[in-house]
């Protein structure tokens, strides 16, 4: 039993409908269901600037936004990176619809590469749609506004997403759509709908979500630990270990999207020694059950003078326990809030609840 002081659970009342004004996402982890709700715990609370430390989907650093808050959005991938470019540090810079429309377009004079189409042939799309993401991508690097671009590169991630089966790239099954089977589920439709249709819904879907929120938001790209500046507060969601030792790895998940954003860099990325063609791996202690209640505890330490809010699962590695234990090491006191139970994408656990704790003096 902790010491810590129990209290209510999340989402005690529905979020308000301007949340819903966030983008809908097939990102696992997403907390946009719980944003709302995770922010409305915190309200108690005297704070003014926020870092999200691992900001994923940006849900819960666009949630802070909508409070007014000054949040800094960081991710350690390129593609996540873009999203907090696109929906937290811009405020009002859209895509037009013609814009849309262009991005899959060949441009006279523009050169076009064909190395999705060469490399990923019959792994993950179809060779028509390989295509255009070769001619998608050229497009969007061509952005000069750097708030337009992102918002592009958001809407392809999106589209990518919706294409494939279970939204990630774990592994090239491409044969799952293709099959000549009687099908039962209706994903079938989603994943053949062109990659324009879906490019447009998403851009049109970030349009929508932008706000200012009164706050001055910024965005950083790499190592929690080594963000630079005080905050009164920090999100912490890092990636997450089940009780086996299992962690999701969003680097190899979600692979091809980083390899879009760095596209220059990405045939001197590519782990060939595989057939699903994934990057070369990036070790990280949050993917490491025996790494990670040390960087728990480093992170702690290094914000100690900030209220620390970290989203976790009650199954996980470390415990809540022993995540309650090390943030008593820095807070006098830590507050628990739990959740309602959120299976994963492949996931057989149905009973896991989401938790909340709340480091503070």
């Amino acid at each position: 039993m902790s010491t810590a002081d129990l209290l209510p659970p999340f989402a005690t009342s529905p979020p308000t409908a301007d949340m819903f004004a966030f983008p809908p996402t097939r990102y696992q982890g997403s907390k946009r269901k719980q944003a709302a709700a995770i922010v409305g715990h915190l309200r108690d609370l005297d704070y003014t600037t926020v870092l999200d430390a691992f900001g994923g989907t940006g849900a819960v650093a666009h949630a802070f936004k909508q409070a007014g808050k000054h949040v800094t959005y960081n991710d350690v991938l390129a593609f996540n990176h873009q999203i907090g470019i696109a929906l937290i540090e811009n405020d009002a810079t859209r895509l037009t619809d013609a814009e849309i429309e262009a991005i899959g377009v060949c441009r006279s004079g523009v050169s076009y590469t064909d190395f999705i189409e060469r490399t990923f042939a019959g792994i993950y799309f179809a060779d028509d749609e390989n295509r255009w993401l070769d001619v998608a991508v050229a497009n969007i690097r061509r952005i000069e506004n750097r708030h337009k671009r992102a918002v592009a590169w958001f809407a392809i991630c999106q589209a990518a997403m919706a294409k494939r089966p279970y939204n990630l790239f774990h592994r090239g099954n491409l044969y799952m759509r293709t099959a000549v089977v009687a099908r039962s589920f209706g994903n079938k439709v989603t994943w053949d709908r062109p990659f324009a249709d879906h490019f447009r819904r998403a851009a049109l879907e970030a349009n929508g979500a932008l706000i200012n929120g009164g706050g001055t938001c910024t965005t950083v790209c790499g190592d929690a630990m080594t963000v630079n500046g005080q905050f009164d507060l920090v999100y912490i969601d890092t990636p997450y270990i089940n009780c086996r030792g299992v962690g999701v790895d969003y680097h190899h998940f979600y692979h091809f999207l980083e390899g879009m954003v760095r596209y220059d860099q990405w045939p001197a990325l590519v782990d060939f020694g595989y057939k699903h063609r994934p990057l070369t791996r990036a070790p990280q202690p949050w993917n490491d059950a025996g790494q990670c209640a040390v960087a728990f505890q480093d992170l702690f330490e290094r914000f100690r003078h900030s209220v620390l809010a970290v989203s976790y699962r009650d199954d996980g590695i470390p415990s809540i326990d022993d995540l309650i234990a090390m943030l008593r090491r820095v807070k006098a006191r830590v507050r628990v809030h739990r959740g309602p139970a959120r299976p994963y994408t492949l996931s057989t656990k149905r009973n896991t609840q989401e938790v909340l704790l709340i480091g503070c003096d």
